[in-house]
């Protein structure tokens, strides 16, 4: 799958909702933002997770679920290429399929890609119907903090099998 273009003009945009607090969350993710420099320009962009009661109605958590959803969308407005949305319920694909969905954003000309990862009670519904596509790593649930550190390694994985270079099958 070697590619014919370049990719170190793209910028890979990660929105997400919270921060990565622990200390080795972090730690991680700054491994894999060195691990894409080579290939690509990494931005993050965190939007604050909303606050809600332990016991929240269904109402409450819609509210939260809506102002993360805005706020993301908000991150969205200058941004000009593919947009992704990581949801357990959307389309699943293996490591090369999704590197050939990268290599064809790059064919096609879009040098930007932005990745959303929700919040604990996921994606609203007009964050998702703003997505070209939804991904799924796992019908499992994973906290965002793992999930933003899979989606790194990834995308990481994916410039590897663009460029033809070694990766862990």
């Amino acid at each position: 799958m070697q590619a014919t273009i370049r990719a170190k003009g793209m910028i890979i945009r990660i929105i997400a909702v919270g921060k990565l607090r622990e200390r080795y969350w972090q730690e991680a993710a700054e491994d894999y933002s060195r691990r894409l420099a080579p290939y690509a320009r990494l931005e993050v962009l965190e939007v604050a997770e909303s606050r809600i009661p332990e016991r929240a109605s269904d109402a409450e958590e819609s509210k939260a679920v809506t102002k993360e959803g805005q706020a993301i969308l908000e991150r969205l407005k200058r941004h000009h290429g593919a947009v992704v949305a990581l949801d357990r319920q959307g389309r699943s694909c293996d490591s090369l399929e999704l590197a050939s969905w990268l290599q064809g954003r790059m064919i096609e000309g879009q040098n930007e890609v932005a990745w959303i990862i929700g919040g604990p009670l996921g994606l609203s519904r007009q964050v998702q119907e703003r997505a070209d596509l939804i991904l799924s790593f796992s019908s499992l649930t994973f906290p965002h903090q793992m999930a933003r550190l899979i989606l790194l390694e990834q995308i990481y994985r994916s410039f590897r099998i663009i460029h033809g270079q070694p990766y862990h099958k």
